[in-house]
């Protein structure tokens, strides 16, 4: 037998990448996932995964709420956090590729404890994000009739979600693509054709009548002080839950030393065209007061239509209108994928059911499909008695406070990782990816995640405009007291130490070995020299 067959024998069949090391013992990091998403397919979805409903009509709720300055700020804010977590994610993906990474990396770092809470905190995150955006469903579709009722719209997009996850991770993977590519493509229509419209250029304004450039800016750049300023941010990190899906997607990648790194590359491209100059376009465009903003009296549309149709321009309304469509269905998606991963990593470590664990031979996990899919889909059912811009509150509200939980314990275990790997004499030249923005970007992110959840404990207590109340209360901040009982919960059961000790993290359990440079080393040393250390090379 040659070289090349000696080491393809020693790998398990279907589960190395071109240049990848694998230890024989990898205790749990292989799953019954398949590896079918390229980095093409994790670029996309790390692109356009989390354009949804957040963005698109959310932000008409905040510029209602916090005014053109501070909705600004507020995703300003949310960027540089999420920017912070995906370095996080990035160096302990490659790493560490699993299929529910933030539960089994807090869980290998922090403690088990935490990662329970953790992992049902993210799995009900997921769950309420697919109610979500199956209601923005309703909204948007109501931009074009009123004749169908609201339940049998959340009917028919249900089970579209339903069908894109059981075809499989790779329509799964082309679906995501070709709805990132189309969100991607219409920002920079839409940058552009508003730059226009503030201008004056459209044919419904005049610079006489037209809010031309930063009027609204000029008048009122605030509203309703601090208070409406923290009011913003619920709704601006709702819209950002579901950037860090590339930390998931990892587990089903082919090579993620390759894929993951390119996807928190394009973070700030994202976070730039899709967020800020995004969010400025409607600050520009769109009255505060305007009544039909989403959550308002009126027709509760998106600003960015209204922005279009106010101007003069249907066609390009229309065509916004289908854009939003399309994110919503696609974020929607991504949810049912997050969730159903999420269950079987907290099956891996023993948080869940057996179950769980299992997938059929094309990598689809069905347990964990069909209980994510049923919870989200029935929560939207709640949109039939109550107004959309109420739900959407109570779920974004749940989903922002899962989800400072979860960004939080991610920069957290980065920062433990970080510390265990200096305590136990390694260098992080060893890292087969080494973010840069190490130390400070992940203590960024995790001071931040503990501020806004303070504050936004404030802001259930003393909501902006009402008076304070039980039921507001722990409709806007139930989701931390969720968490705590799982945390206390957990720790009456698995006991022990709060914190894992870092001393004794097995390192090199459930990793990914990526040694390219060492291939000509090994060819050089022969086969069975490399064999002899329990290492098994790979060759294109």
């Amino acid at each position: 037998m040659s070289d090349k067959a000696d080491f393809l024998s020693t790998e398990k069949e279907g589960h190395a990448a071109v240049g990848e090391v694998l230890h024989q013992h990898d205790y749990g990091a292989e799953t019954e996932l398949q590896r079918r998403l390229t980095t093409r397919h994790v670029t996309m979805i790390a692109l356009g995964s989390s354009i949804g409903m957040g963005l698109w009509l959310g932000s008409g709720k905040s510029l209602a709420s916090g005014g053109p300055a501070g909705i600004f700020l507020g995703y300003v804010l949310a960027g540089s956090m999420i920017w912070s977590v995906s370095h996080s994610i990035g160096e302990m993906a490659v790493m560490y590729p699993l299929p529910s990474a933030y539960v089994q990396w807090t869980g290998k770092f922090v403690c088990p404890s935490a990662a329970f809470a953790l992992g049902w905190a993210y799995w009900f995150s997921y769950c309420i994000t697919i109610a979500n955006e199956l209601q923005a469903v309703c909204t948007v579709l109501g931009f074009w009739t009123d004749k169908v009722p609201v339940a049998a719209w959340i009917t028919i997009f249900w089970a579209v979600i339903i069908a894109i996850n059981v075809f499989g991770v790779n329509v799964f993977g082309e679906i995501e693509v070709i709805c990132s590519t189309i969100k991607f493509g219409w920002i920079f229509v839409v940058i552009f054709s508003l730059i226009v419209v503030s201008a004056g250029g459209a044919p419904g304004t005049d610079a006489q009548t037209y809010p031309v450039g930063f009027r609204y800016w000029n008048s009122t750049p605030f509203l309703n002080g601090f208070k409406g300023f923290l009011s913003v941010m619920p709704t601006c990190i709702f819209a950002m839950a579901g950037s860090e899906n590339c930390g998931l997607v990892a587990a089903e990648t082919d090579n993620p030393k390759k894929a993951v790194p390119r996807a928190v590359g394009s973070i700030w491209l994202r976070l730039s065209l899709f967020y800020l100059l995004g969010a400025l376009m409607v600050t520009i465009c769109v009255d505060p007061a305007n009544p039909n903003i989403f959550g308002q009296d009126g027709t509760n549309a998106s600003p960015f239509v209204i922005a279009y149709r106010e101007a003069g321009l249907p066609p390009l309304a229309h065509m916004m209108n289908a854009v939003i469509f399309i994110s919503v269905v696609s974020t929607g998606s991504i949810s049912g994928y997050g969730g159903s991963r999420t269950t079987m990593g907290l099956a891996h470590l023993g948080m869940a059911p057996g179950a769980f664990k299992k997938a059929d031979g094309t990598g689809r996990p069905w347990w964990g499909l069909f209980v994510t899919l049923l919870l989200g889909g029935g929560l939207a059912y709640l949109n039939v008695n109550n107004s959309a811009s109420d739900v959407f509150t109570w779920f974004s509200n749940l989903t922002s406070l899962f989800t400072l939980f979860g960004w939080g314990l991610i920069c957290l275990s980065h920062i433990r990782m970080r510390y265990a790997w200096k305590l136990q004499g390694r260098d992080p030249a060893d890292l087969p990816w080494k973010s840069w923005t190490f130390p400070f970007a992940a203590w960024w992110g995790l001071m931040w995640c503990i501020l806004l959840i303070i504050a936004e404990f404030y802001l259930s207590v003393w909501p902006l405009g009402e008076k304070p109340n039980a039921e507001t209360f722990f409709a806007n901040y139930i989701s931390v007291i969720v968490i705590i009982v799982c945390y206390f919960g957990a720790r009456v059961y698995y006991r022990g130490p709060w914190w894992v000790d870092a001393s004794t993290v097995d390192l090199d359990a459930s990793r990914r070995f990526y040694v390219e440079q060492d291939i000509e080393k090994a060819k050089r040393g022969g086969v069975m020299g490399a064999l002899s250390k329990g290492v098994g090379f790979v060759f294109n």
